[in-house]
């Protein structure tokens, strides 16, 4: 899977909703790659949640091809596992980068802590910043933010909903 890191910059967005097991999806692509992959229950919520992330950006609707991505973007969704071959289009800041490209190493099937996140980048005392980076993660599934758990090995926030990380969790155990 080809990683672009880009800058906010002004460009056209495709964004398409569709349905997955997990609710509603939206999936944002731009020229780069894959910009968002947002979960919900509400479709103007989402579509907010888009647009206040890349502000910039002219949002387009998508088209039949939009859709198809949709779908493979929910089958994914369904058995993250087997990976998603797209490119990404990762925006953000460096720290935040740093984080979710240490996200991505942890398998399917396992979790780690924030503060084993925070070791692996090599800043044992950003524990709260990796939290917040967490957070900030626009390409949901894709980069697993839904694998990091309390250093007790339970849940905490999830933006998406914690029980989604719950059967997102459950779903790759199982796979595991």
């Amino acid at each position: 899977m080809t990683t672009h890191i880009s800058p906010p910059k002004s460009d056209e967005i495709e964004v398409a909703i569709g349905e997955s097991s997990l609710g509603l999806v939206l999936v944002a692509r731009s020229p780069t790659g894959l910009a968002a992959i947002l979960l919900g229950d509400d479709r103007d919520a989402l579509r907010r949640d888009v647009e206040e992330r890349f502000p910039l950006a002219t949002l387009i609707d998508g088209d039949a091809t939009m859709a198809k991505l949709v779908t493979k973007v929910a089958a994914f969704i369904e058995s993250p596992a087997r990976g998603l071959e797209e490119p990404l289009d990762l925006r953000g800041t460096a720290f935040q980068r740093s984080v979710w490209r240490a996200l991505r190493e942890i398998p399917a099937g396992s979790t780690a802590s924030y503060t084993e996140i925070a070791n692996r980048i090599g800043l044992p005392k950003s524990v709260r910043a990796v939290a917040q980076a967490c957070a900030a993660n626009a390409l949901a599934v894709v980069v697993p933010c839904h694998r990091v758990v309390r250093s007790d090995g339970a849940l905490s926030g999830y933006r998406w909903g914690v029980e989604r990380k719950r059967t997102l969790l459950a779903r790759e155990a199982g796979a595991a």
